[in-house]
């Protein structure tokens, strides 16, 4: 079964690969959608980088369709970029408005079981209206 990719767009490479990791603890470890980081530049800086995200948007894809989040501002420029070119990310790959770790974890627990890209979206979405008071 082919299951919704997620990646994860951060202008750091550390910040990127530690909400993937906390995604995929909270997701039950083993047995999760394909996650990917896509933080920072190729040289380490902070930024964005379009190859970054194409090369983690290929890892992660399945056929299924790609779910990417990401957190602010080039990051969310180069992801629609990158979209609206057409040929640099999976068909299916889509920018996912959610919050970044609430919306990562959400988006690969379903994914994780199996639901298609829209409830995948929609779940990360819906992340927004988590409460903490």
């Amino acid at each position: 079964m082919s299951l919704v990719g997620i990646v994860l767009v951060s202008h750091s490479a550390e910040v990127a690969s530690s909400v993937a990791a906390m995604a995929g603890a909270l997701a039950g470890g083993g047995g999760t959608a394909p996650i990917a980081a896509a933080g920072g530049t190729e040289d380490g800086r902070f930024g964005t980088s379009a190859a970054l995200i194409a090369d983690a948007a290929a890892e992660v894809d399945q056929g299924a369709g790609v779910a990417v989040l990401a957190d602010l501002g080039s990051a969310v420029l180069t992801v629609k970029a990158l979209i609206a070119e057409g040929d640099q990310l999976p068909d299916g790959a889509r920018l996912v408005d959610a919050p970044f770790a609430e919306g990562a974890v959400a988006a690969l627990v379903t994914a994780s079981a199996g639901a298609d890209l829209d409830a995948v979206a929609a779940a990360a979405t819906e992340a927004y209206e988590y409460r903490k008071v």
